[in-house]
């Protein structure tokens, strides 16, 4: 979600033990269920099918508020452009929650995203929901959200939970409620794919230094398998994953602690790659070992060498389940490059689009993305 260039490896300390979950939650008396066996993953994944969608966000939203807040939530466009995906041939889309959601309004919050997964089940889509996120600005607040910078690449993504909270104990209560309440809604709905716990949690979110927290780090290697035993407290019937996304993953000595947590964890292993193939193929390769499925959360980054054509070959060939950054090119702006946060192209856009497939009306960016992804998903 970041630039690949920023980003560097952070080693984090020795976890602290998980906190108890919520005691009027499901199960929350007795020992939470343990991570899926490999043959329990693998079941669910032949279940799905071939999974292929896009990280979504609605085109005239910034950020993850900005989508659900009851001021701005679009159900007529969500719906339209949903019908998008589904003419495209995707079957999944990846979307992102915010603590600030279910802290402003719990039961509005709840009855806005079952409407999402009524819209998304019309269409045979199923979204994977994203909890937490490290990435981009460290400082959100609900309400109105500001405008994009002109000719920047999303300018207006918020963290989850946030610098000002992330280190707030009193706030953990909080977040597992946050986390158990959601996960208990739709437990047992299988029309929700599955629970991505935390994205990119050690994303030092480098354009924000200023505002960002140095020991960010090691919070959040605390927090996490807090998160994922609060998750297991609900018995979901989806698995639970979190996206490894640089570093080295194959070799224990050379993998980061963070990474270690997140493949330690998982039900299913998901990760994130704007590799051009050949590195792709490479990643999938370092957690072949792992033995559980794959889900690539992100990739399309066109002047990197990550593409349609290249990369979703590929995924089609090892069974490997793949979303691109993006579905329709709007207000986040990422169809510009990273590198527009030092050079913003507020004068004329660069001719080739960095992330998203179509136009806010829907036509696509390149008619032959759209064909290759049709043929694939045709081909199962």
């Amino acid at each position: 979600m970041n630039h690949l260039r920023r980003r560097t490896v952070l080693k984090l300390p020795l976890l602290a033990p998980p906190v108890a979950a919520l005691s009027q939650a499901p199960r929350a008396m007795a020992a939470p269920p343990g991570r899926w066996s490999t043959d329990r993953a693998h079941r669910w994944f032949r279940g799905q099918g071939w999974l292929v969608g896009a990280n979504y966000i609605t085109s005239n939203a910034i950020n993850q508020l900005e989508m659900f807040q009851k001021a701005t939530f679009d159900p007529q466009r969500i719906d339209g452009e949903l019908r998008i995906a589904r003419s495209i041939g995707m079957n999944t889309v990846r979307v992102f929650l915010h603590d600030q959601l279910w802290t402003q309004d719990r039961v509005g919050f709840q009855r806005r995203l079952g409407q999402f997964v009524d819209i998304a089940a019309k269409y045979g889509i199923k979204p994977l929901l994203v909890f937490f996120d490290s990435c981009w600005d460290p400082l959100p607040r609900s309400g109105p959200q500001r405008a994009p910078r002109p000719g920047v690449h999303n300018s207006g993504w918020v963290q989850s939970p946030g610098a000002e909270r992330l280190g707030d104990r009193r706030y953990r209560q909080v977040l597992q409620e946050y986390v158990i309440r959601i996960i208990t809604q739709f437990r047992n709905d299988e029309r929700v794919l599955a629970w991505d716990l935390w994205n990119e949690p050690d994303n030092p979110a480098a354009v924000y230094k200023e505002v960002e927290r140095a020991d960010k780090p090691a919070l959040v290697a605390e927090l996490l398998p807090q998160v994922f035993r609060w998750a297991r407290s609900v018995d979901p019937v989806q698995p639970l994953t979190t996206g490894v996304w640089e570093g080295e993953w194959g070799d224990r000595s050379k993998r980061s602690e963070m990474a270690g947590i997140q493949l330690e964890l998982a039900d299913v292993l998901s990760f994130h790659s704007y590799d051009d193939p050949a590195g792709f193929e490479n990643r999938i390769n370092e957690l072949q070992p792992w033995g559980r499925p794959l889900m690539c959360t992100e990739y399309l980054a066109r002047t990197e060498g990550s593409t349609i054509e290249g990369v979703l070959p590929v995924a089609h060939r090892r069974r490997v389940g793949a979303y691109t950054w993006g579905l329709v090119a709007g207000k986040t702006q990422t169809f510009l490059p990273w590198d527009s946060w030092d050079r913003p192209y507020d004068k004329q856009p660069p001719r080739e689009w960095f992330h998203d497939l179509v136009f806010p009306d829907g036509r696509p960016y390149r008619r032959s993305e759209i064909d290759t992804i049709r043929k694939l998903t045709e081909s199962g």
